[in-house]
């Protein structure tokens, strides 16, 4: 256990404790008896306020000290029940009720001494001046002021609206009374103190309504009833946290037998570990010491080995890059696997809700609906299951499963996680293995092209020759045609023959094509006509126990080529038909267009979504068996003692070279049917001529980095890959073309590396290869003997291409390039020497 969660822990407990000792205390109690004597206190100061305003007003008080005292006793019992109140706010918004009434009841105290002290001078003056009135000897002046009196009297008793009219009418009776000159200023001083009381007393009698009305105990009781229910409630909270003291108590025990329980199987869980550990390290190891051929047993007994020890039933591990894919699978003894199982895992994981995690752990396979994806499962008689999956973003596909078809499912256990480390390491293995064919491959590859180029160098050397003996023919030809009759028969054989020359000498520069190419001319062609003027060439090639029929043929079927090296595909297809006959029979050719709506692998060929020319070529013959078939392309391969294996290898060399693919279909007596697809070009498509590579070959903008130190042979490639449909970035120097894929990754699609005359072309590749491992790479060499298949798959090259550059080859090779599957996946390749 470590030492930082253990102290957190003893600290959390030690506060709990504490809080629960401190909350059983009620230290609450003191809070809340100062509140209720502070709340009396506040009582008493308004009750004496209104007392002493009382006495105020009737005269009997002659200052205001009390009435001072009790406002001083009110704000200071206030300000002890704020305090008191600390944080409560619910108590806090109740003795602001309290405070707006206090502070209004003192507004209305001030002024009450205000007025009332104007009151009372006036009284005391109206009283004085009354006496003297009253003493006059004028009748009718005492009778007024007496009156006057008495009203005013009523006034200080009732302030009534009536009594104040009352005293208003005397007060204009006495104003209009004629009296002696020598009281006149008595009466007019007893007049202005009358007015002034007349106008003063209802305003203090309404001053003591209003503090009287306002001196109500319903905030009071409000207050006290809120600090009686929290006194209460502290206390019953003292009794229940005394109880949780003792729960408390209990659970601190049942923690500690929990926590030792819990050491116990964690101790458990730590053995198990380790044994599980050990075991893949035991199959690492035995993985490491493995050849070639024994990596399929020590995969499926690491696969029994990791079943076994949670429980499953079935095992297996399967990978895939494209259409290419490989199983390894281990079951129990009469437990079989279902028919398309494992290889419906790649497409059952996708619909599986994981969150973005890599081991999916089903532990009971229960359906909860007809479109459940637990129904796949369970149609594979899956009852429990584990699946290991290749993170996001890996180039190949790769799973690692555990089946339980029995009902109580796989052994429950929290170490999955520990299956990814077994994961990796057979995936490892496979790899490896996957790379040694890889690099076989790419030597046989390599001893094709050296074999391939061999036999350009010897084309090259019988080319000169054999233009001399056609240009003979055809010199010939045109002397005897200038003797012969125009429209006679022996004119149109001279015809036939000047035809047959000239497509000889069209034809030096495709022998062996695979092995030594020359400059081709590409054009819109159709395919019928290319058809037609084929059976006038086979007609007198043909043995006579063949016969050759165009069985079927789509007019409007145009593609983009080199018309006679599309013609050399059909006369070699029916003269390898016609030499595997022993019969007589007939040879069949059909010519169509099909439409592909999803990538179409053909042999070693993917072809992508498009619209393709298919020309097929069937015979009777006496079949191939499946060994036959699988080598029926390769070069010097043969089926016949006279025969010299390049007919067909010339003809997939051709179709690749035009964007196509060749496929075969037979089998032992049941003849052979050849197809050859051609990317095609639509219906309304002009027949023309345009100097271009083919259509499906060319470029949709991808970016080529393209390293050549001659500036100006580098302008040249830059043309040729521009006009290709591709955007060329060059570079003359390493260093920057290294820096360029390092700060600027995606930015390319795949590199072109030209050969340096004097130096290594093949140390750029590998320096340019260590800064952009991702990045697929093209190497331009004049000769392929100097170079190694390990040499070429180390420094990355994916394609190996003939200096001079041609376009046709070049764009072949880019296209195979875009067309691969990502880095890490592909099958390098190595173009035929020319």
């Amino acid at each position: 256990m470590k030492v930082a969660p253990a102290a957190v822990g003893v600290s959390f407990l030690l506060v709990l404790l504490t809080w629960l000792l401190l909350s059983g205390l009620n230290m609450n109690s003191v809070r809340y008896d100062r509140q209720s004597q502070a709340l009396a206190e506040f009582g008493r100061s308004e009750r004496g306020i209104t007392r002493e305003v009382l006495t105020s007003r009737a005269g009997l008080s002659r200052n205001y000290d009390g009435l001072v005292r009790m406002v001083d006793a009110y704000d200071s019992a206030l300000t002890r029940l704020r305090e008191a109140a600390g944080s409560d706010r619910e108590e806090a918004a109740a003795i602001d009720v309290l405070a707006v009434r206090a502070q209004r009841q003192e507004v209305l105290v001030e002024q009450f001494k205000s007025k009332n002290a104007l009151l009372q001078n006036s009284l005391a003056y109206f009283s004085l001046f009354g006496e003297r009135l009253a003493a006059s000897e004028d009748k009718s002046l005492v009778a007024g002021t007496s009156a006057l009196a008495a009203a005013m009297l009523h006034l200080t008793l009732n302030t009534s609206d009536a009594t104040a009219q009352d005293v208003k009418a005397r007060l204009q009776d006495l104003a209009r009374l004629q009296t002696p000159t020598g009281e006149i200023d008595s009466i007019r001083a007893i007049i202005a103190h009358g007015q002034l009381l007349y106008r003063l007393l209802p305003e203090v009698d309404a001053m003591l309504r209003t503090l009287v009305e306002d001196s109500s105990v319903r905030e009071q009781d409000n207050l006290h009833a809120l600090i009686t229910k929290r006194q209460l409630a502290a206390r019953s909270a003292a009794r229940q946290n005394r109880l949780l003291q003792y729960a408390t108590s209990l659970l601190l025990l049942g923690g500690l037998v929990y926590f030792g329980m819990l050491l116990r199987a964690r101790a458990i869980a730590l053995r198990r570990r380790a044994a599980f550990e050990h075991i893949i390290a035991d199959i690492s190891m035995r993985f490491i010491d493995s050849r070639h051929d024994e990596i399929a047993g020590d995969v499926e007994r690491a696969l029994e080995q990791l079943a076994g020890y949670i429980g499953a039933d079935r095992a297996y591990f399967a990978s895939r890059a494209g259409a290419a894919a490989s199983t390894y699978r281990w079951s129990r003894e009469g437990v079989g696997f279902a028919e398309g199982w494992p290889e419906r895992v790649f497409d059952l994981v996708p619909r599986i809700d994981r969150d973005g995690a890599d081991i999916i752990y089903i532990p009971k396979v229960k359906p909860s609906h007809p479109y459940d994806t637990a129904n796949l499962l369970a149609a594979a008689g899956v009852r429990g299951w584990l699946c290991i999956t290749a993170p996001a973003g890996q180039p190949r596909a790769a799973v690692l499963g555990f089946d339980a078809v029995r009902a109580d499912g796989l052994t429950q256990w929290a170490e999955f996680a520990l299956f990814r480390m077994a994961f990796d390491a057979i995936r490892n293995a496979v790899d490896r293995v996957r790379l040694e064919q890889e690099k076989e491959r790419l030597q046989a590859t390599l001893q094709q092209a050296r074999r391939m180029e061999t036999i350009g160098t010897f084309a090259s050397g019988i080319a000169h020759n054999f233009n001399n003996i056609v240009g003979a023919i055809l010199g010939y030809a045109e002397m005897a045609d200038a003797d012969v009759k125009a429209g006679s028969r022996s004119a149109a054989n001279l015809a036939e023959i000047r035809r047959a020359g000239e497509r000889a000498r069209e034809l030096i520069g495709q022998i062996l094509t695979f092995g030594r190419r020359g400059k081709v001319r590409r054009e819109r062609i159709s395919i019928e006509a290319l058809a037609a003027e084929t059976t006038a060439l086979l007609g007198a090639s043909l043995p006579s126990h063949v016969k050759f029929v165009i069985t079927e043929i789509e007019e409007t079927a145009t593609v983009w080529g080199e018309p006679a090296q599309l013609q050399q595909v059909i006369l070699n297809l029916c003269n390898n038909a016609a030499q595997a006959m022993q019969e007589p029979g007939l040879i069949e050719l059909s010519i169509g267009t099909r439409e592909i709506l999803q990538p179409l692998r053909i042999r070693r060929t993917e072809l992508a979504p498009g619209r393709f020319a298919v020309i097929s070529v069937s015979d009777p013959g006496p079949g191939m068996d499946a060994a036959t078939l699988e080598r029926i392309f390769e070069p010097f391969f043969t089926s016949r003692a006279d025969g010299h294996g390049l007919g067909l290898a010339t003809v997939r060399e051709i179709v690749e070279q035009h964007g196509g693919a060749i496929g075969v279909d037979s089998a032992p007596g049941a003849g052979a049917r050849f197809e050859v697809w051609l990317p095609a070009g639509g219906p309304a498509e002009p027949i023309s001529a345009p100097r271009a590579p083919d259509l499906a070959l060319r470029g949709s903008g991808e970016t080529v980095l393209v390293l050549q130190p001659d500036r100006k042979r580098l302008m040249r490639y830059e043309e040729v890959l521009a006009a290709l449909g591709y955007e060329p970035v060059g570079f003359t120097g390493l260093t920057e073309a290294e820096e360029a894929c390092r700060t600027e990754r995606g930015r390319f699609d795949l590199a072109l590396v030209c050969h340096v005359p004097g130096g290594s072309s093949l140390l750029l590749a590998a320096s340019l290869h260590a800064a952009a491992p991702d990045l697929p790479i093209i190497l331009t060499s004049p000769s392929t003997h100097d170079l190694a298949a390990p040499l070429l798959a180390a420094s990355g090259v994916t394609e190996l291409v003939h200096q001079p550059l041609l376009s046709a080859e070049l764009a072949a090779a880019l296209a195979r390039c875009l067309a691969a599957p990502p880095a890490g996946e592909r099958i390098p390749r190595i173009a035929s020497a020319r």
